[in-house]
């Protein structure tokens, strides 16, 4: 039993001859005819008696209508409903972001998607992006934007940007050139992420680079918040480290100072999604705004780069 046969049987039921519904359907009369008499062979009843050169549903045909009616009908709305997803105006979607998306991205990010498509229900997850890889490779999420390097066991990895990682302190004097990792041992420190500790991908970065170069970096104080974070800095109580976009921010302290590290220090952005895998295209959609904005926000971190340090 098929779709087909079953709107050709509803087309006879309409119209009351097979000529007719064949006209309406755009088909042959012999194949509609065809099609009816393949429907009532499956059934092993006959669906319709001719009166006169028309047609009249039998007592089985009537019992099998309402049924024929509703499977119809939901296949119509089956197709309705993966055209709107198709088109992007209803259905949801999910997107894996890192922690600090906010400073660079997402609040714009979801404006601009919901003005064109404000059918589609939206939900952004994540924090470590270490944690939001493993989301994607289970498939709780479709793709995600997140800072390298992950683990991308699973996963295609596709570069956004880079963003400078600035040393951050309250005292001038430590930022009045380059900063080697060695300097940066010697002073307080004060981390952010504290949840995930070194597995968050900058920590990890500055933690490779003080391995390599022989010390030990041991934080005086580990605290979830980036704010906070900046904001003890601003207090004298440690230095810090945070990307160059956060300190565009007008919550950044303007008591605190930034260098850059010595050699520089950046983290890189990428798209992730699963291996082999694809995307809806409500997902796909948000993923290219993902990119505009990312590299719009990539020319202007270059501009300031030009301009001196506060």
């Amino acid at each position: 039993m098929t779709l087909h046969q079953l709107s050709c049987f509803l087309s006879a039921v309409e119209h009351g001859s097979f000529s007719a519904a064949a006209d309406a359907l755009h088909m042959a009369q012999p194949s509609l005819s065809q099609q009816v008499r393949g429907l009532e062979s499956e059934l092993g009843v006959e669906l319709f008696a001719r009166v006169g050169r028309g047609l009249v549903l039998t007592d089985a045909g009537h019992a099998f209508r309402p049924h024929a009616e509703r499977v119809v009908t939901a296949a119509e709305e089956a197709r309705e409903a993966m055209v709107e997803v198709r088109e992007v105006r209803a259905g949801s979607v999910s997107l894996g972001m890192f922690g600090n998306a906010p400073f660079y991205l997402l609040t714009e990010l979801v404006e601009r998607f919901r003005a064109r498509h404000p059918g589609v229900r939206m939900r952004i997850v994540g924090q470590n992006s270490s944690e939001v890889a493993d989301a994607v490779r289970a498939g709780e999420v479709e793709a995600a934007v997140l800072a390298l390097p992950i683990d991308d066991t699973g996963l295609d990895v596709h570069p956004l940007m880079r963003d400078e990682i600035l040393y951050v302190s309250a005292d001038p004097r430590r930022t009045r050139g380059p900063v080697p990792i060695e300097r940066f041992a010697e002073v307080p420190l004060i981390v952010y992420d504290a949840r995930y500790g070194w597995e968050d991908p900058t920590r990890r970065q500055i933690m490779d680079r003080a391995q390599r170069a022989g010390v030990t970096l041991e934080p005086a104080i580990e605290i979830e918040d980036t704010y906070a974070a900046l904001r003890m800095a601003a207090r004298g109580l440690g230095d810090t480290f945070v990307a160059s976009a956060v300190t565009l921010g007008s919550r950044f302290p303007r008591q605190l100072h930034t260098a850059p590290f010595d050699p520089p220090l950046h983290d890189t952005f990428a798209i992730v999604t699963r291996r082999g895998g694809s995307v809806s295209p409500a997902t796909r959609e948000l993923l290219d705004l993902g990119r505009e904005r990312m590299a719009a926000f990539a020319e202007r971190l270059a501009s300031r780069a030009q301009t001196p340090d506060r």
